[in-house]
């Protein structure tokens, strides 16, 4: 499609000389005698590019930038003027002009500007497009689910991505932590900034101080060059720091300072550097019990913790598991160009009675496996891993594992009681229906095995 390009300017000789320019090179173009006639026709269709003489009869250019400014802030604007004045140039400048050039106008010089400039809003359109690409696809409609306690987390998450408080993600491997991250940070008010993620746990203990604060050449052996550390390279976005357990102490000193001064001493610099940044935490471990051990200082905890969000772990959402499976599967197929493949849901209660200790992680590599090893059109009860089929799963029953040593009712009746309580987000009122028991009895049997609700579930109601 054509670029669109207006042409306002009173002289007639020189505005239709613009004319046959932008004609002559490809380019759609309108022309308008005054800024008046000019803003009418872009209320009446879009406009790529705009070229306008500042001094104009009635509304000036500066008038006409303005207007498509903040009307039209996509569009591009170039301003002509015989007055080539250093002041006029940095007002037009300052109200948003794309350039600015003296007449007489050479020709070349005018088509440069020109392509330059519609290049500029070309890019701009493909920036926008990719950020509201990435921002569905990271989008918390796009975390998959329906269980009460992933909902609940996702709600808070959302009302969270909109303040500029501090988040400490908990959960196990696995569990999503960074997708969670991700989806606060490009639906929260920095999402056309910089998303920054650096996982403290993978990096070595010597260089994870270089490379969260950077460094100045020369401050140390090996420093032959300015580097730029995550926490500045997201200055204006999110920094999210994986694994946040895994810090050494001698920088969970510093990255308190960064959260309270919001300023970063680089290695080497004698200066501070004023950064802008939020952050997001996320780790599998129980910081509370690294407090009490002393490896993690309380006042960070508190810092980061300002709104904590606990993702479950996929055994104790079990009811989202079909949804997750006919997800990957989905996805594996297309990947390996196996459109043809089905999965019986025969096979559905393999994949829920098995326990998950990998998470989403294990359920989305073991898809991919089974995709690309199935042999025939049909996924087979062979075809899946043996960790899923080592326990036959039973229709209305508890899955039971009838070991050679034997077995404990007790333990049964206890993590039967436990599994109904979990399927039912631990109402007592529904699990006590589920089992077919009065509540009262429930509650004896809850508190004659030691069965309570976790404390993260007392806290999500």
């Amino acid at each position: 499609m054509k670029a669109s390009i207006l042409v306002v300017e009173d002289d007639p000789s020189l505005r239709r000389i613009m004319q046959l320019r932008m004609d002559h090179n490809g380019f759609r173009v309108l022309c308008a005698a005054s800024g008046e006639e000019g803003l009418a026709a872009m209320d009446r269709e879009p406009i790529d590019l705009v070229l306008t003489d500042l001094m104009l009869p009635g509304l000036s250019g500066l008038d006409v930038l303005k207007h498509t400014k903040a009307q039209f802030p996509s569009t591009a604007v170039i301003v002509l003027t015989a007055f080539g004045s250093v002041e006029t140039a940095v007002e037009a400048m300052k109200c948003g002009a794309h350039d600015y050039l003296t007449k007489p106008v050479d020709a070349e010089e005018l088509m440069l500007a020109v392509q330059r400039a519609l290049e500029t809003v070309r890019l701009r359109e493909e920036v926008g497009n990719l950020r509201m690409s990435v921002s569905r696809k990271f989008g918390f409609e796009n975390i998959l689910g329906h269980s009460p306690r992933l909902l609940y987390i996702l709600d808070v998450a959302a009302r969270a991505a909109q303040s500029e408080a501090t988040v400490l993600i908990h959960g196990e491997t696995g569990t999503g932590k960074e997708l969670l991250a991700k989806a606060i940070h490009f639906n929260s008010p920095r999402a056309a900034k910089p998303f920054v993620a650096i996982n403290c746990g993978a990096i070595p203990r010597e260089l994870l101080e270089s490379e969260l604060f950077g460094h100045v050449k020369g401050s140390f052996t090996g420093a032959i060059a300015h580097k730029k550390g995550r926490i500045e390279m997201a200055d204006g976005g999110t920094l999210f720091l994986d694994e946040i357990g895994e810090m050494p102490p001698e920088l969970q000193v510093k990255l308190l300072r960064v959260i309270q001064e919001r300023e970063i001493d680089k290695i080497g610099s004698n200066s501070p550097l004023k950064i802008d940044v939020r952050i997001v935490a996320a780790t599998h471990r129980n910081l509370i019990n690294m407090i009490e051990d002393n490896t993690f200082r309380e006042d960070l905890y508190y810092r980061l913790a300002v709104i904590p969000l606990e993702l479950p772990a996929l055994r104790d959402r079990a009811q989202d598991i079909p949804i997750l499976v006919d997800f990957f599967f989905a996805r594996a197929r297309e990947k390996n160009n196996r459109p043809q493949l089905t999965l019986s849901p025969a096979l559905m209660p393999y994949f829920s009675a098995y326990r998950w200790p990998g998470n989403i992680r294990e359920l989305e590599n073991i898809m991919e496996r089974i995709t690309v090893l199935a042999e025939g059109p049909d996924v087979k009860l062979h075809d899946l891993p043996g960790s899923l089929t080592a326990v036959v799963p039973q229709s209305n029953a508890v899955q039971v594992d009838m070991t050679e040593t034997g077995i404990s009712l007790e333990g049964v009746e206890k993590e039967l009681i436990r599994r109904a309580l979990e399927k039912h987000d631990w109402n007592q009122s529904q699990a006590a229906r589920y089992l077919d028991i009065s509540r009262k009895t429930l509650i004896y049997r809850m508190e004659k095995h030691g069965l309570a609700q976790p404390i993260v579930d007392t806290i999500s109601k």
